[in-house]
Order: structure tokens, then C-alpha cells, then sequence
């Protein structure tokens, strides 16, 4: 099973700049895409609709801004849109889809870098993520959570990590629980696929697909043993 999560900074943009080409010879089983920065109903060409894939989208309500999309081959059982949180619900951020025994999400976090205030509702969603989290291990489910967390985990993770570390993405309290970067090799590392401890010896092999640029983010690819046919 090859998951890929990405932030494609606008779906829109990315279309022009030939992800979807891409996507179609990229044999994924599940796309979990972030910050798409557009409407639904703005989506009308069949291009953001792949060929064999079941497609979601889920927006912000305000205009060209953040959002999240999820296409996946097998037909989930459900697909859940927010978390019960404002951030995740208003801005489209968190989309959900659930199989038989594996929960599979993409998660678009907020952003604390424009000021105080917006920190603080970033610390507050983190906290009540992590209860999302473990009301989904009570229910005994594994899970796949692609995100752009807007967060670097690890000093490995961004190159100036010293003079970083009073920045918004590399605190120590988020760390707890980015022009020229590409071409420099300067950026930071904010998209992981985050898996629950059980599905940790299905992990068969992982990929930085960085020969193409749809964005200022670059594709993150996993391939799984197969977790939908249980």
C-alpha cells in the first residue's frame, strides 16, 4: 500500500505545474493533500477528480486558504471532516477516512508564525489533537496521520536549527508532543506521516520525491504491507 502526503500550496498551482501527470504514474493507493487553497466548487475540471480514486475535499471557509483533499482507491467506510476544534473546522484542516481496522488522515496544522495569539490556538489544537488521537487507540484502530505538522520534530530536521529556536515550528513545547531552500537545501522538514506503534513493521520502504517542483514542498512517499485488506 503507497501512501504519498504533500502540501501542495494551492491544488490549483500544482495542476499547472504537473503534479496530477505525476500522480497518475506514481501507482499510490492513498493521497493525502494539504493546504489545497481552494473551494470545492472551484474544482469542476475532472483533473482534481484522478482516474480510480474516491476523492475528498475538505475547505476553509474563507477563500484561497488552507483546506485539505484525500483520494484513495478503496472506498472508506467513513470519512470524517474536523475534529470538533474551530481551527480544524472553519479552515478544512483535518480529513479523516476509516477502513476495517486503519484510520488514514490528512492534517494541515495551523501556523503559530504570525504572532502570539495564533500560537496559542496552535498549542491549543496540539492539545486537542492529541485527545483526538487517543480516543482513536481506545477504539483499538491503527493510524496514518500525513500532515504538514509546522513543526520540525528534530534539529536534523531544519538546517539553521540554532537560530531557529525561539521561531514558531521549532519550540521547544511544539517539539515536545523554508525562496532558495530547495536549491540551497536550507528548508525545513515539516511533512511526516506519523503511524501508530502497531503499524510499525509494515513499513516496507520511504521516498523525499524531489526530482519535480509542484510547490514549495515536496511529496513524501511510504510504501506499507498491504493494512486495507483486513
Amino acid at each position: 500500500m503507497r501512501v504519498i502526503t504533500f502540501n501542495c500550496n494551492g491544488v490549483r498551482s500544482a495542476a499547472r505545474k504537473g503534479f496530477f501527470e505525476w500522480l497518475a504514474q506514481s501507482n499510490a493507493d492513498v493521497v493525502c493533500l494539504q493546504e489545497t487553497k481552494a473551494q470545492e466548487c472551484q474544482l469542476e475540471d475532472p483533473i482534481f477528480r484522478p482516474e480510480g480514486y474516491h476523492c475528498f475535499y475538505f475547505d476553509a471557509e474563507k477563500k484561497g486558504y488552507a483546506g485539505t483533499a484525500l483520494f484513495t482507491r478503496q472506498k472508506p467506510l467513513k470519512i470524517r471532516r474536523g475534529t470538533g476544534f474551530p481551527i480544524a473546522d472553519t479552515e478544512g484542516r483535518y480529513l479523516q477516512a476509516d477502513f476495517p481496522s486503519l484510520s488514514i488522515a490528512s492534517l494541515y496544522l495551523p501556523s503559530g508564525s504570525s504572532g502570539p495569539e495564533r500560537q496559542e490556538r496552535k498549542l491549543a489544537f496540539m492539545t486537542h489533537f492529541e485527545a483526538h488521537m487517543r480516543g482513536l487507540r481506545r477504539k483499538r484502530r491503527e493510524a496514518i496521520i500525513c500532515a504538514d505538522w509546522n513543526i520540525c520534530h528534530k534539529q536534523i530536521d531544519l538546517k539553521n536549527w540554532r537560530s531557529n529556536q525561539k521561531n514558531s515550528g521549532f519550540l521547544p513545547e511544539e517539539r515536545a508532543c523554508r525562496g532558495q531552500a530547495r536549491a540551497k537545501n536550507v528548508g525545513w522538514r515539516l511533512d511526516y506521516q506519523l503511524i501508530t506503534p502497531g503499524l510499525r513493521s509494515s513499513v516496507l520502504a520511504a521516498e523525499i520525491y524531489t526530482a519535480q517542483n509542484f510547490s514549495d514542498h515536496a511529496p513524501v512517499i511510504i510504501d506499507y504491507a498491504d493494512l486495507l485488506s483486513s
